[in-house]
This record gives C-alpha cells, structure tokens and sequence, in this order.
C-alpha cells in the first residue's frame, strides 16, 4: 500500500511539472511575442512623428508661398478678396485636420493585436 501511495505522488510531480514547464514556456513566449510588437511600435511612432512633423513644415512653407504668390497676383484689384479667401480655406482646411486628429485620438483599434490573438487562441486551447 506504501507503495502504492509513493508511486502516485512520483507521476503527480513530473505532470505537473511538465503542465508548469508549459505553462511557463507559454508566458515567456507570449512575453517575448509582446516585446516583439512594443519595439514595432516604437519604431513605427517615432517614424510616424518624424515623417509628420517633416511634412508640417514642408507643407506650411509652400502654403506661405502660394499664398505671398496669390497676394502679389491679386494685389491691384482683388486684394481684399484674395486675402478673405485665404482666411476661409486656412480655416475649413485646420477645421478639417481638427476633426480627423479627433477621429484617430479614439480610434479603437489595437496596437497588439498578435499578443492578444495569440491569447485567444491559447485559452481556446486550454479550456475545454
């Protein structure tokens, strides 16, 4: 009967030591998996922020002298409507990038959408 009862305790112990070695070769991974897709972001930010604020200044240099070419053409006649005209397209044009940054602050998209498919799929395969 002793045994028995030490042969039982002997299985138990290398099962659940294979359920935890698992268990932790699943952490580590989805850890690693998780590491993995921060620095993509990372990268991808700053590239973002980078690429954006080149463009920013870009586009406002050229916005001032399409606008000083606009004036010097229309400064005899039209002056006054030339400068009206370019106040209400800055304006529509800022309104416009206001509400498309509002859009993309709530975006509700995931940035780690690998880490937690991957999740989803291993408490699929966990749970009966």
């Amino acid at each position: 009967m002793a045994l028995d009862m030490d042969s039982k305790s002997t299985a138990a112990g290398p099962s659940s030591r294979r359920l935890g070695a698992a268990l932790l070769g699943l952490l580590h991974s989805h850890v690693e998996l998780f590491g993995i897709e921060l620095q993509e972001q990372k990268s991808r930010t700053l590239s973002l922020l980078l690429f954006a604020g080149l463009a920013l200044v870009f586009a406002l240099l050229a916005l001032v002298a399409l606008s000083g070419l606009i004036l010097i053409l229309l400064w005899d006649n039209y002056r006054m409507q030339g400068m009206i005209g370019l106040c209400v397209f800055y304006l529509l044009a800022g309104l416009f990038c206001a509400f498309r940054l509002k859009a993309a602050i709530f975006d509700e998209s995931s940035p780690f959408h690998g880490t937690l498919e991957e999740l989803a799929n291993d408490r699929e395969r966990l749970l009966p």
